[in-house]
């Protein structure tokens, strides 16, 4: 197969589909890959290094998706780039179509077979191409929050870890999955007093034994949240329903009973946002303020650690990746986890949890394919 690897368009994002080394592997299993010219230089990867793994280099997106049948991208793609798909292409990349009807409305019109890296799942019922972006996202919170909270970004100039006779920051994680561990792990590295809301009895459980009492569990509801956003200095939102909208748990309400100067991050931004006042900023423009309290709502906080993120991104898509490379849309038939991800073929939305969001009708892709 043709494999395609574009550069990111996105503002502030410097990720790439590919590494070299994947690149390599692609190659090695019989396939041809064509990289766009400077796809990898915002990760570290000149395009000799592609040449070297035996890419071709493209001079632009317009010939990488004209002689491709694969793209292979991260972030979703802009009105430019689903403007080049068409029906003989399959695109593998982070879709969030839940809160975006222009670019689902882009893909359906397009007739390509789209396949979201966050739904796709594993036999535990995990989302392994989600996992490492959301252990970078949630490492990275931490870090973003901390700076936030300093007086001259808005903050109330507060330090996370505070200082001997001086209590640290109260740090508010909601959800337990993998962004949540990964943020209360971080804090309470940092020395923050860590409380983390989950509504799953036996991942509190899990929590608990991990972290041997140096964090705080308790059981989601609206009155526990109510309780800890009060007392927080930082409340990091690492909700996920896969596929869907992000529930609200922060209303806009309670921002006027909160500290002034704490600080939300939001890490369900990219699913629409887990508080009612999100919404989506850039890393050149990370923060604003609402009744007081300062939002860091980046859509793609893994950006900021393109190195590191394309690495781990490039470990988790490989072989699933290989897949459809070696078997194109065969692969989704006798991969039911693969499966999970195909979000739009043919014109048609074929996730339910993506359809309902769009308050769309979904098709069994079974049906589509015949």
């Amino acid at each position: 197969m043709r494999v395609g690897v574009p550069s990111e368009i996105k503002q502030g994002e410097h990720r790439v589909g590919l590494t070299p080394s994947a690149v390599r592997e692609y190659v090695a299993n019989g396939h041809s890959v064509l990289v766009q010219a400077g796809a990898g230089q915002g990760a570290g990867y000149a395009d000799e290094a592609y040449v070297k793994a035996g890419a071709a280099i493209a001079p632009d997106a317009d010939a990488v998706f004209a002689g491709a049948e694969m793209i292979v991208k991260v972030k979703e793609p802009q009105k430019v780039e689903w403007e080049k798909l068409t029906d003989r292409h399959i695109l593998f990349t982070y879709l969030h179509l839940a809160p975006d009807p222009a670019q689902t409305e882009g893909l359906l019109a397009s007739g390509c077979a789209a396949i979201a890296y966050e739904t796709v799942t594993d036999a535990t019922g995990g989302l392994p191409l989600l996992a490492p972006m959301s252990e970078v996202a949630g490492r990275i919170a931490v870090f973003s929050a901390a700076e936030t909270l300093l007086k001259h970004n808005g903050g109330m100039g507060l330090l996370l870890c505070g200082v001997p006779g001086v209590p640290p920051a109260r740090v508010a994680v909601l959800g337990g999955g993998v962004v949540g561990t990964n943020a209360a792990r971080m804090a309470a590295g940092l020395g923050a007093e860590v409380v983390v809301l989950e509504r799953s009895i036996p991942r509190m459980r899990q929590l608990d034994d991990l972290f041997q009492g140096r964090i705080l569990t308790r059981y989601s509801s609206l009155d526990s949240v109510e309780d800890e956003i009060l007392k927080a200095d930082v409340v990091i939102g690492a909700v996920l329903t896969a596929g869907a909208a992000a529930p609200t748990l922060v209303k806009r309400e309670h921002l006027k009973r909160m500290k002034p100067g704490s600080v939300l991050v939001d890490v369900s931004i990219d699913q629409g946002g887990c508080f009612e006042t999100s919404k989506p900023t850039t890393h050149a423009d990370p923060t604003y303020t609402v009744d007081g309290v300062v939002h860091y709502c980046v859509a793609n906080m893994p950006g900021a650690a393109p190195r590191t993120s394309s690495d781990a991104l490039g470990h988790a898509t490989l072989p699933f990746g290989l897949a459809l490379a070696n078997h194109g849309l065969d692969a989704l038939k006798t991969n039911p986890h693969l499966a999970k991800g195909l979000n739009v073929l043919k014109g048609q939305l074929t996730h339910p949890a993506v359809a309902q969001a769009l308050g769309k009708p979904s098709v069994d892709p079974y049906g589509v394919w015949g």
